[in-house]
């Protein structure tokens, strides 16, 4: 199976997609674009996305090509995400002038920055294994980048500090991804295959009157069916009205969320079920994935 995720070699996301899938080929795209279209026209089997973060909230593009592209939650896990300051093997702390990685991952290591690098520039990169790779590559002893520790074994880089992050508490959550017509459970590990089950949706109001989510939403209190989290995004083409993402416990075909599904279906624009999954595992980013 060919696995694809947005990054470099030795990015969390490909940490993330070995742990769903830990006997299958790990196809790295440089945007999460290509990511769903490599699924979406078959040249990969799943895809492996990060959906939100326990520090910096949800990943919005992720959302709006869950709905663009025809594709079905099959997992999701949790990583624990571990940063670690990486430079050549002769720099030290004092050397450093310069600190690359992915937006996300420098302000997730705000407080050591300020503290322990304050002479340092801080420079936004695509991809926090990438800024890891341009720095092995570059050969400056002044550079630095912040990712894994499987991203410094990738490019023969040394730890100069580690576990950076401000908070310990750091998770981010992926979501595994088929194609509407695949085998969903194909290839991936067992522990992501048992737990209690949870649905993801999304659906459009049909008209933005007063009380037109409460009605909505009431579809699954009625039937104490529990909403784990909810998320808008603007509706393209619609100025002023949104989508929403439901993320709620139970599986699609049980018969309570099968009765509030037809009940939102009665009163919404539209409503699509993204898959039914069981709640996911936690992993922990360690040397070498």
């Amino acid at each position: 199976m060919r696995i694809a995720f947005q990054g470099e070699t030795g990015a969390y996301s490909e940490e993330a997609a070995a742990a769903f899938y830990p006997d299958a080929d790990m196809v790295p795209y440089p945007e999460f674009d290509h990511v769903f279209e490599a699924l979406s026209s078959g040249e990969c089997d799943r895809a492996v996305v990060p959906i939100e973060n326990s520090l910096h909230g949800s990943v919005h593009r992720n959302y709006d090509l869950l709905r663009e592209h025809d594709v079905t939650i099959v997992a999701e896990g949790k990583l624990r995400i571990r940063h670690q300051l990486l430079g050549l093997a002769r720099a030290s702390l004092s050397d450093i002038t310069t600190v690359y990685s992915h937006p996300q991952a420098l302000g997730q290591c705000r407080d050591f920055l300020k503290k322990s690098l304050p002479q340092a520039r801080v420079t936004p990169a695509y991809d926090t294994a990438g800024a890891a790779r341009d720095v092995s590559r570059e050969g400056n002893p002044a550079h630095a980048a912040i990712a894994s520790r499987r991203a410094a074994h990738e490019y023969a880089l040394t730890v100069l500090a580690e576990n950076i992050e401000s908070n310990t508490l750091n998770f981010t959550r992926f979501l595994a991804l088929s194609g509407r017509d695949e085998p969903s459970l194909l290839g991936l590990a067992p522990d992501t295959t048992t737990g209690p089950p949870k649905t993801s949706l999304l659906f459009a109001q049909s008209e933005n009157v007063p009380g037109s989510l409460f009605k909505s939403l009431a579809v699954f209190a009625l039937r104490d069916i529990d909403l784990l989290k909810i998320e808008s995004r603007p509706l393209v083409g619609s100025p002023g009205k949104y989508i929403f993402h439901l993320d709620l416990a139970g599986h699609a075909e049980t018969e309570a969320v099968m009765n509030a599904l037809r009940h939102l279906e009665e009163i919404a624009a539209y409503v699509t079920v993204l898959g039914s999954y069981v709640e996911g595992p936690t992993w922990d980013s360690r040397p070498g994935g």
